[in-house]
């Protein structure tokens, strides 16, 4: 469930999911987001959805969750970057919140549509900014100095990340494969 792999830094790892969306108009990719992770979920069983592939790995079910708290931390995280600009941006520890947050016992539906209402709101903002409110940053504790096109073009590539988390489970697990298109 650990956020990187074993041996894998920080830059590493966020290298990796900005690669994902490399090239890609990353606001459309949020945008259709929500859509294909309901395709991904569609048919799953409750069991289904919480079968974890491996002991410390999240489940369909938690990664649904984990998602739907992430775009809440992604949004407190652009409006602070908005109203005081070069704020502290706090990392979490996301094993810890999927515990805390009882992620295993979250119903994914609900954790779908928290997911949908929050990247609908949080895409509203990004398409309001103006150009210059783009480039404003914020220094994350781990990451270092991340500006809002930064955070937004992150967003695009932890989904897709995730999405292919999912269809590994799904494949893995004996599961209908589906894939969500990128």
């Amino acid at each position: 469930m650990a956020l990187l792999e074993p041996g894998e830094a920080a830059a590493a790892y966020k290298a990796k999911i900005l690669g994902y969306q490399a090239g890609a108009d990353f606001l459309a990719l949020q945008a259709t987001a929500p859509d294909k992770l309901a395709s991904l979920i569609e048919g799953l069983s409750a069991a289904e959805l919480a079968r974890r592939p491996a002991p410390e790995k999240w489940s369909i079910q938690e990664i649904v969750a984990h998602l739907a708290d992430d775009e809440l931390v992604g949004g407190y995280r652009l409006r602070m970057i908005l109203s005081s600009p070069g704020t502290a941006i706090q990392a979490f520890d996301q094993d810890v919140w999927a515990r805390t947050g009882r992620y295993d016992r979250t119903d994914v539906c609900s954790s779908l549509e928290i997911f949908r209402v929050l990247r609908r709101a949080n895409l509203a903002l990004l398409r309001s900014l103006r150009a210059e409110e783009w480039e404003l940053s914020g220094v994350h504790a781990e990451r270092g100095v991340e500006s809002i096109r930064d955070i937004a073009m992150y967003f695009a590539g932890h989904d897709i990340n995730h999405f292919r988390q999912i269809e590994a489970i799904r494949r893995g697990g004996g599961l209908p494969e589906r894939v969500a298109a990128e």
